[in-house]
């Protein structure tokens, strides 16, 4: 390959990166902007919930069904038209006078991001071979959790120098330089054999994923059984179940569902649902523990989350693609998540003795969870050929992010019941709600309310650092079963049991195995 050409691919990658640095950088900073939101629009707490949760709807809920769009219509206008969205969403935020015009502006960023997030990674597997696609992944995947981390700290920076609405603002001229980067750079790729949309494919998709993203959004506030949670999801699953057959029968079908008979998919995707239940319930309680339980403000706390978004930097772009090589990709996820599961614990445990102890924890996960992101995803690209990966991808981030607001809800449930059995009697009702709220109310022991809430906090640490652990044995066992199974021209790249490994045999490069594709199929 020329020089230049193999050069432009890394150019490319950069472009993927800005999106996706843009997409999911803006989906955390807003947590330090609530206060701000609440004094100069007039929020109320209802409004705020509304503005930070309808960018995860309208992204999760139509996650899929961008998925397959990109690859009909092709991903190179799906990449454009999502950033043109998300910047056009940001500015209107930024200008925005009500929280209702806000959370409208959020609404168009959430469906900008659900056309980026699948089309970088389906770019990336299009471009990138089988030699170099694992390092792209983890580049990738650093710069998804660099964002992840560095959302809180960029956020306390902009607004201790500006108003709340330039955390919107700042979006959008790297949108603008975004945009033409990918006119010059990205090329082009769709699904060749994808004749028509399927219309009632994507319906369906969104219905069923909508229904579903709003259950779990609101089950903390009202509860699985009532009629505004209980309706949806029972909604999220009639609509699945009609997808699931449509695409089933469709003989142009939006999702092809051999996917989930591959096990090599069905690991990487269990891995990564459980990795980010654990993971997304994890770190909602650790930035409470370290504002509520260790005094810190919301910039200080992100600033001490920052060595886990470095160590996890070092997992991602150098750990990986090493120890992959030497162990394969199973034995990879699932020792990297269990060293993962191990670094929660440590988290856990130190949940009331200083910062100093929960460092070691937030080093031990970052580079856990970064080994194991990027072996994960190889294992994932490699199930299914490049026409499908748009679709393939959707339904990975549609997992993920459904994990990560099911372990929001889980383990902040599981901190309330937790923290309510262990409050004194004579406190009201509702004062399990948060600690600041028991304190205000408590008239006696503060200590002792400080102790159930700090072994309320240790108990849901624990449960989360389980559901990591499960999660990387059952990926490593999937992934280590397909190995072993597989015909040679299906086997896992960087699995030692693979002939030829890393490579795929009897595969050009860029073209990995994948259940055999149905006319039409994406």
């Amino acid at each position: 390959m020329p020089a230049l050409e193999r050069d432009r691919r890394w150019l490319v990658l950069g472009v993927l990166c800005v999106c996706l640095l843009t997409t999911v950088l803006d989906n955390t900073v807003l947590n330090v902007a609530v206060p701000a939101l609440i004094g100069d629009l007039g929020a109320s707490t209802s409004d705020v919930q509304w503005i930070i949760n309808a960018y995860s709807l309208a992204m999760a809920g139509f996650l899929i069904a961008s998925g397959a769009m990109a690859d009909h219509f092709g991903r190179k206008r799906a990449l454009f038209t999502g950033l043109a969205l998300f910047g056009a969403g940001s500015l209107f935020g930024a200008l925005a006078t009500t929280a209702g015009a806000l959370i409208a502006a959020r609404a168009v960023m959430g469906l900008g991001a659900s056309l980026l997030m699948p089309s970088t990674l389906a770019v990336l597997m299009h471009v990138f071979g089988d030699e170099e696609r694992m390092k792209a992944i983890g580049i990738w995947m650093a710069v998804s959790a660099a964002g992840m981390a560095g959302g809180p700290v960029v956020g306390g920076f902009l607004l201790d120098h500006f108003w709340w609405g330039s955390v919107f603002l700042i979006n959008v001229p790297v949108a603008v330089v975004g945009l033409v980067a990918i006119v010059w750079l990205v090329p082009e790729s769709r699904n060749p054999d994808s004749e028509r949309p399927d219309g009632v494919g994507v319906l369906l998709s969104v219905v069923a994923m909508v229904s579903l993203v709003w259950a779990v959004i609101a089950a903390p506030e009202h509860g699985w059984t009532d009629p505004l949670v209980l309706g949806p999801l029972l909604l999220a699953v009639a609509g699945g179940a009609l997808f699931a057959v449509w695409e089933h029968r469709n003989p142009a079908p939006m999702l092809d569902m051999t996917f989930f008979t591959d096990r090599r998919f069905t690991g990487a995707v269990l891995g990564g649902l459980l990795a980010a239940f654990g993971m997304g319930g994890s770190l909602f309680l650790l930035t409470q523990q370290l504002q509520f339980v260790l005094g810190h403000s919301p910039l200080e706390a992100g600033l001490r989350i920052v060595p886990f978004a470095i160590s996890l930097l070092v997992g991602s772009g150098f750990v990986s693609s090493r120890v992959s090589k030497s162990l394969g990709l199973a034995r990879t996820v699932a020792l990297s998540m269990g060293f993962a599961g191990l670094g929660l614990c440590g988290i856990a445990a130190a949940s009331d003795s200083g910062y100093g102890w929960l460092l070691p924890g937030l080093v031990v996960v970052g580079l856990g969870m970064g080994t194991a992101g990027p072996a994960a995803g190889a294992a994932l690209m490699g199930a299914i050929p490049p026409a499908r990966a748009g679709a393939a991808a959707g339904v990975n981030g549609t997992l993920q992010e459904l994990g990560s607001g099911l372990g929001v809800a889980a383990l902040g449930a599981a901190l309330v019941a937790r923290f309510d059995a262990g409050l004194p009697d004579s406190l009201p009702d509702g004062a399990e709600d948060s600690l600041p709220t028991a304190l205000a109310e408590a008239d006696g022991d503060l200590g002792a309310i400080r102790d159930a809430f700090v072994s309320a906090l240790e108990t849901s640490q624990f449960l989360g650092a389980l559901a990591v652990g499960v999660g990387g044995a059952a990926a490593g066992w999937l992934l280590g079963w397909a190995g072993r199974g597989a015909a040679p021209e299906q086997a896992i790249p960087g699995v030692p049991d693979a002939p030829d490994a890393p490579g795929m045999p009897g595969m050009p490069d860029g073209e990995p195995a994948g259940p055999p594709a149905r006319q039409g199929s994406v």
